[in-house]
């Protein structure tokens, strides 16, 4: 891996996309280390939570790497956008090990976007946001008209897209595109602390969770059935056995994960 760094501590990994030097912009190299390492990441069975991270302290990823596709056509451009959706975006959407995006710094662009296709965000108090694609003369293609809209309403994604203004870390709280809001210093633990709580629970059954909130915003699925049949096939795990024993015998569980 040239583009990012994968740190294990317990149960956690904590992914660094690591191009100080661009301001961590995602070029087709790192959109592809990512996606390699998610799916490594998601397929080892001690990784509970997944935190991903900007190296250094002035962003999370300012965005994509112009130069790659500044001379594309309109060809290139849609198969640029299916491919980036199919590799990342849509991949940690959908990934079923929680990820958590702490955002220090910039993250504009295809940063935001990768930020909103984790399942929650925090930010450092110097963080700034946002989708400046329009001032390029192109839209946001990573997913961004879509989530942006979803996590803060679509008056609001509106006038972010079509302003490409950026707003800080606390109006970002106030519009619910981030959760929490600390200090850069204080960020990557503060983020450790949540995931640290997410290990502690069923991953068998966050990742049923994932999948039943995920299916309330795919077209053609009923979300409301989706969480039906994921209830109903939690009752036939280990983990559900283990929880309900635990309960009844007033001790902590230890989830097996299976």
């Amino acid at each position: 891996m040239e583009n990012i760094l994968i740190e294990k501590q317990d149960a956690i990994a904590i992914v660094t996309i690591n191009r100080p030097t661009k301001l961590n912009a995602l070029n087709k190299a790192t959109i592809q280390e990512l996606h390699d390492g998610f799916k490594s990441l998601n397929e080892d069975q001690s990784v509970k939570a997944i935190i991903v991270t900007g190296s250094g302290e002035k962003a999370f990823v300012a965005g994509a790497d112009i130069s790659e596709f500044a001379h594309f056509s309109v060809e290139e451009g849609g198969k640029l956008a299916a491919q980036g959706q199919e590799l990342l975006f849509d991949f940690v959407q959908n990934l079923s090990t929680p990820v958590i995006a702490a955002v220090n710094g910039f993250a504009l662009g295809g940063g935001l976007e990768l930020a909103m296709s984790c399942h929650f965000r925090v930010a450092s108090d110097n963080a700034k946001m946002g989708l400046p694609e329009v001032t390029l003369g192109v839209i946001p293609g990573y997913g961004g008209t879509q989530r942006l809209a979803q996590l803060v309403g679509k008056g609001r994604a509106m006038e972010m897209i079509m302003t490409a203004g950026m707003i800080d870390a606390e109006t970002a709280k106030n519009f619910g595109l981030v959760n929490h809001v600390v200090s850069q210093a204080e960020l990557l633990d503060f983020a450790k602390g949540i995931a640290s709580k997410i290990t502690k629970n069923s991953s068998v059954a966050i990742a049923k969770a994932i999948q039943a909130v995920n299916a309330n915003y795919t077209d053609g699925v009923n979300g409301y059935q989706v969480e039906i049949e994921n209830f109903g096939a939690c009752f036939g795990t280990e983990d559900f056995k283990e929880g309900t024993t635990a309960f009844l015998e007033k001790r902590k569980a230890e989830f097996p994960g299976k």
